[in-house]
């Protein structure tokens, strides 16, 4: 079976380094597409599943934003499996004070060096091994600013009809960007955060394998 894997906001492949299923599943990393003008999620996700090959049994795993993709992928689509990692089902789910932030419009102005800064800088507290601080980083920094402006809007602007009922969603008592209060995972890490696939990739391959092999 192949799993298309989608990645977090500004990140790629490199996320998912600690990530190992055995055969006979085979990992396919999604690369990002160039959003078009005033592209919804809902939209996005659906071209980029246009990419997968949806011939034979299939499966997708989204990690954060990319597991909100994920859900659209869900409900157009139908994969054998869909799985959400540190992510969210719905948008009735995103936490409240992202929304007023989206009703002000205060995103447009949002300075996108600042937000990577940021991101840059809480990297050195966190408990991810010093390789992985590396890469993080790394990532961080090469990230598209247009891409994330418009994946911010875009997550904001989310309206999602349904939750789909047979989605699997992963998710850490400890994640501070999407908090589990506000959510209903059906596997739970914890203490794991928000970027529990870095420094508790065993548990989270676990999960995994148990959720596609049934």
């Amino acid at each position: 079976m192949k799993l298309y894997f989608i990645p977090g906001l500004g990140a790629d492949k490199r996320v998912f380094r600690h990530i190992h299923l055995p055969e006979p599943f085979e990992i396919v990393h999604v690369e990002w597409l160039k959003p078009e003008k005033n592209e919804s999620l809902k939209h996005y996700a659906i071209r980029m599943a246009e990419q997968f090959d949806r011939s034979q049994k299939w499966g997708v795993v989204g990690l954060s934003f990319g597991g909100m993709l994920a859900t659209e992928i869900q409900q157009a689509f139908h994969p054998d499996r869909t799985v959400l990692i540190s992510s969210s089902a719905g948008s009735s789910q995103i936490p409240p004070y992202f929304r007023s932030l989206g009703a002000l419009k205060l995103h447009r102005y949002l300075p996108i060096g600042i937000f990577k800064q940021a991101s840059l800088a809480k990297r050195i507290f966190t408990t991810e091994t010093d390789e992985d601080k590396r890469l993080l980083r790394a990532i961080i920094q090469e990230s598209d600013p247009a891409f994330i402006r418009w994946a911010i809007g875009a997550i904001i602007g989310w309206k999602s009809e349904n939750t789909p009922p047979d989605l699997f969603h992963i998710h850490g008592t400890r994640d501070n960007l999407l908090p589990i209060r506000y959510l209903h995972p059906t596997h739970v890490v914890a203490g794991g955060g928000h970027l529990m696939i870095m420094n508790r990739a065993m548990e989270v391959n676990q999960m995994l394998i148990e959720i596609f092999a049934a």
